[in-house]
């Protein structure tokens, strides 16, 4: 059934006789017979088997031609103005210009859509003539003339419908072919940046391991085919973890970000700079004439990381300790110059930092031992392989024991007793120190409870908190479990910190501190006099005692530098009401000067080293029975917080 209301078909009529254009008006005009109509409505119903239904006459805008040039003109003129024609009416003879097969080459070539509707009264060509000419096309058919008005109909209907559905078509496969070119160019882009995900650093944009790799063997083999050599260059951040966790992870990520960007511009063009992984980078310096070239290259990239990178308002100072392994002397592998340069790479941190070191025998078994301690190290809690020894705590004055500093050790069932010294910086960096430092707390409030239950005088026992473990969420719950589990009373736990460690965010400082004061932990400020205090956060802090460093107590007997710094410390510390502790103390001179400062207590070899608990125990026990802390002494504090609570 036709539309109610038919689109307007165009028909071009090219016919050199007007009559032939009046009768095709008459029967395809606005004005034409509705018999006819009626006729083409009978033969579709008999021919489909279907009821007559009331259908609307399509409309068609007829326009007429006399010559077959004329013809196309027009038809050229409507493809340029939009409105092209469905279909022609086209007279096989109009002498003297084209004839029909003519016209219709030129027709088809100004309007390939155009259905064409052969119009012949003689049999000028047989059908294989126009095949020929024409070839074969279902844009083609023949009507005889005279036609009658029924078949000049349904031939203008066909057809025109055909050619509105071809463009149907056309502009619905244009469309899909529109929406197939920008998904395919949006899945092109997506395989891009996956492909440059896969082997690029998200942070830094540099190449990542997987593109290092290749890189590598492209090197090695130009290497091999040039006999030439390049190095590779192990480059690792000094102290980058406690820039992440005194300035958070974010500055961390700027900072890496800017270290990216210097060593690339320092990187010559052939060069690679690669992100291997944390603070590690990897510089390929190519075709090197000698070892003193890549000396040269790794200078420049330390040179470029000496200033200093404006974070959170933060001037950050940063080097790198650089490690370096030639191809092919120092490995004939990707593997081998990889585990090397980053032998190298630890000897440089050894020796001081900001340091260039290449790789010579005997450095990869150094890494090969740290690799394994790492290994035992994870593995060393659960096993009970760490055990704390205790160092007194004496008043100069009176020489009294009132507490004690515990001290871990590790118990190494081959090494035998391993130094903090030795571990602990490997712990903070493979994030075992939180872990090793609860267990620290734990078992020294264990520890301190077990004594007084034995009977042993009452200590107050002090522990050191890393930085990282000062930052931890959580740590004064943990700390109050610890208490807790034991039944150890708060007054008898002091946690010891660094300097740097409460300096690094003094607010956040402030928070923490004040929860443990209340508590009735008491805190302590360890190597005070080696950090950057600010003698106004110092003020605030809800602190009880100041540790005086060893370096400054090793010469004060000889050093007026030092004698005057320790003088000045003390009077600092009792100016705000805070105890002073002096580590480190050896001699009999050291402890005269510090009776002499007023300084209020010490600990040291002098006294004691540490001891295992029950050494200590035996070392308690035979000292005078009221050489022990005192309830009145252990609930006594010099932290503002307490003040307020006697006040």
């Amino acid at each position: 059934m036709l539309d109610s209301n038919p689109p307007s078909r165009r028909i071009l009529i090219i016919d050199d006789n007007a009559a032939i254009h009046h009768d095709f008006r008459k029967v395809l005009g606005a004005q034409a017979d509705q018999s006819a109509q009626a006729t083409l409505d009978l033969l579709e119903a008999d021919l489909f088997g279907t009821a007559v239904a009331t259908a609307v006459r399509p409309n068609f805008d007829i326009d007429s031609a006399h010559q077959g040039k004329q013809g196309v003109e027009m038809a050229g003129q409507a493809v340029a103005a939009g409105r092209p024609y469905a279909m022609a009416f086209v007279d096989m003879r109009m002498p003297p210009g084209w004839d029909g097969l003519e016209t219709i080459e030129h027709l088809w070539k100004t309007d390939p859509d155009v259905q064409v509707v052969i119009c012949s009264a003689h049999t000028d060509y047989d059908w294989t003539e126009v095949v020929a000419r024409l070839g074969h096309s279902d844009k083609l058919l023949v009507l005889r003339k005279p036609a009658e008005p029924i078949e000049v109909l349904q031939c203008a209907t066909a057809l025109s419908r055909k050619w509105e559905n071809e463009r149907l078509v056309k502009a619905h496969v244009g469309r899909l072919e529109e929406v197939i070119t920008v998904r395919t160019h949006g899945l092109e882009a997506a395989n891009r940046q996956l492909r440059h995900l896969a082997t690029h650093d998200p942070l830094t944009g540099l190449p990542n391991r997987v593109l290092l790799d290749d890189r590598l063997a492209q090197a090695m083999a130009l290497a091999d085919r040039d006999k030439r050599s390049f190095a590779l260059m192990v480059c690792d951040l000094d102290r980058f973890k406690l820039i992440n966790d005194s300035l958070g992870h974010r500055a961390g990520d700027e900072l890496l970000q800017e270290v990216a960007r210097r060593l690339s511009a320092v990187a010559r063009t052939a060069d690679t700079v690669a992100r291997f992984g944390g603070d590690e980078f990897v510089l390929v310096g190519s075709s090197l004439v000698d070892a003193e070239d890549a000396l040269q290259l790794a200078a420049r990239a330390i040179e470029s990381l000496r200033a200093p990178v404006r974070i959170a308002g933060i001037d950050v100072h940063t080097s790198p300790s650089i490690g370096i392994a030639l191809y092919p002397e120092d490995g004939a592998s990707i593997e081998a110059l990889l585990a090397h340069a980053d032998a190298a790479m630890y000897a440089a941190k050894h020796q001081g930092r900001g340091n260039i070191q290449r790789y010579t025998p005997g450095m990869h078994a150094g890494t090969e031992d740290r690799v394994q301690m790492e290994s035992e190290l994870h593995q060393a809690i659960e096993l009970k392989q760490f055990e704390l020894h205790y160092q007194p705590k004496v008043a100069t004055r009176t020489g009294v024991v009132r507490s004690a500093e515990a001290l871990i050790r590790w118990v190494h069932p081959t090494r035998g007793l391993v130094s903090p010294a030795e571990f602990i910086p490997l712990a903070e960096e493979c994030g075992l120190i939180g872990a090793i430092g609860e267990w620290v707390i734990r078992e020294a409030c264990r520890q301190a409870r077990a004594w007084q239950e034995e009977g042993v005088p009452p200590l107050r026992i002090s522990v050191n908190l890393s930085a990282s473990q000062f930052r931890e969420v959580g740590l004064v719950d943990s700390i109050r479990r610890a208490l807790d589990d034991v039944g150890l009373p708060a007054r008898y736990l002091e946690v010891e910190l660094t300097e740097s460690a409460v300096m690094s965010d003094p607010e956040q400082s402030v928070a923490i501190l004040e929860q443990l004061s209340a508590m009735g932990v008491l805190v302590s400020v360890d190597d005070f006099g080696t950090g950057y205090s600010s003698m106004s956060y110092l003020r605030r802090f809800p602190i009880d005692k100041l540790k005086i460093d060893r370096v400054f107590i090793n010469e004060i007997a000889s050093r007026a530098e030092d004698a005057s710094i320790v003088r000045a410390i003390v009077s600092l510390a009792h100016s705000l009401n805070l105890k002073v502790v002096a580590e480190g103390v050896e001699t009999p001179a050291q402890l005269d000067f510090l009776k002499a400062a007023g300084c209020d207590e010490y600990q040291g070899y002098h006294y004691s080293r540490p001891l295992p608990a029950e050494q200590f125990q035996r070392l308690i026990r035979d000292a005078r029975a009221h050489d022990f802390l005192t309830e009145e002494d252990a609930i006594r504090t010099h932290s503002k917080l307490s003040a307020y609570k006697r006040n």
